[in-house]
């Protein structure tokens, strides 16, 4: 198998520099783009890393990506660890920049970037031990087809925006019915959920030719660098347009883009993700903990409430149970 990467992008939400320079540019108006939630560090950070170590030590390599700020634990002369800078991969004329959809669109340009890599965002997690084969299988990333349709009501937050801009690019560049008649296999799989595989057999039925949605896991993703250099290669205006903005637009596209383009393109495996996103709520942190310390979810997503107090609270019972679970010290830390 070859190399494979993580790439993690963080944000310390608290740096009075990266504030003082985020406000030069964040519109008056306050929304999901540019609120401090958006940029939030809910202290975790060391964990992901002692979740890495423990179940997951084939890593290469790990492409930590940072405005310029880092974590006081973090031990900076890991050998497996490569500090990236925005501005060592962002072309400058999109810098400086706080949307998540540019660092993530251009990850492929990082210098010395496997060929094969695991996108992370901070806030989700390993969660047992993973070969892998469970990201990558014969050259080709793993991934879980699962087709729902995209539907939202009211207006629609930025990240629906992204995600039916995308859908509209998988549209004008693939035919559904002469993608699966290519390999059925990958699109009906045993791998997957038996639910799953019925709704997207419907949804063939109903509309063969186009793609109506897909499920989206907020988890840790693979990618190969050849799946982005082809999209920038065939879509670079919405790329370019996207990576323009200072901050998340209703107009970009996002990493689901790429995600999807290899689904609908053939290039991947199967593989059934066995994830959960879960708010940080008091009301749910023993189903929080009880994963963490079960290890019942491959991968889990910690998203934080827009209560801050909500958040603390339970974030003191989620911090005793990454303890209880990997109470030891990773080599990432001092």
């Amino acid at each position: 198998m070859n190399d494979i990467d993580f790439v993690l992008l963080w944000v310390d939400g608290n740096d009075p520099e990266w504030l003082k320079e985020k406000s030069k540019y964040s519109p008056s108006r306050i929304d999901d783009s540019n609120s401090s939630n958006r940029f939030k560090d809910l202290g975790l950070l060391k964990y992901w890393f002692r979740a890495v170590e423990v179940y997951t030590p084939w890593v290469r390599k790990i492409h930590f990506v940072t405005w310029g700020h880092l974590p006081s634990f973090l031990n900076t002369s890991h050998p497996k660890l490569h500090i990236v800078n925005h501005k060592e991969y962002i072309p400058a004329k999109w810098l400086p920049t706080f949307s998540s959809h540019t660092l993530e669109l251009n990850i492929h340009r990082i210098n010395g970037l496997s060929d094969f890599f695991v996108y992370f965002n901070d806030d989700t997690f390993l969660n047992k031990p993973l070969p892998n084969t469970y990201f990558f299988r014969d050259g080709l990333p793993c991934a879980n087809y699962s087709e729902i349709p995209l539907a939202f009501k009211d207006l629609p937050e930025v990240w629906i925006c992204a995600a039916a801009n995308g859908l509209g690019v998988i549209n004008e560049n693939f035919n559904k019915w002469t993608q699966i008649k290519k390999s059925p296999g990958k699109y009906f799989n045993a791998r997957y959920a038996l639910k799953d595989n019925f709704r997207s057999l419907l949804m063939e039925i109903i509309q063969p030719s186009m793609y109506t949605g897909f499920r989206s896991f907020h988890c840790p993703a693979a990618f190969t660098k050849k799946t982005f250099e082809e999209v920038w290669n065939k879509q670079s205006s919405i790329l370019e347009l996207t990576s323009s903005h200072k901050f998340r637009d209703k107009s970009d596209v996002n990493q689901w883009l790429l995600q999807w383009w290899q689904i609908a393109s053939g290039a991947f495996n199967p593989q059934r993700l066995k994830t959960c996103t879960f708010q940080l709520v008091p009301e749910i942190t023993k189903d929080i903990c009880k994963a963490i310390l079960s290890h019942s979810y491959d991968m889990i997503c910690l998203s934080d409430s827009n209560d801050n107090n909500a958040t603390d609270q339970a974030l003191y019972e989620v911090v005793k149970a990454f303890e209880s679970a990997l109470p030891q010290k990773s080599s990432f830390e001092r």
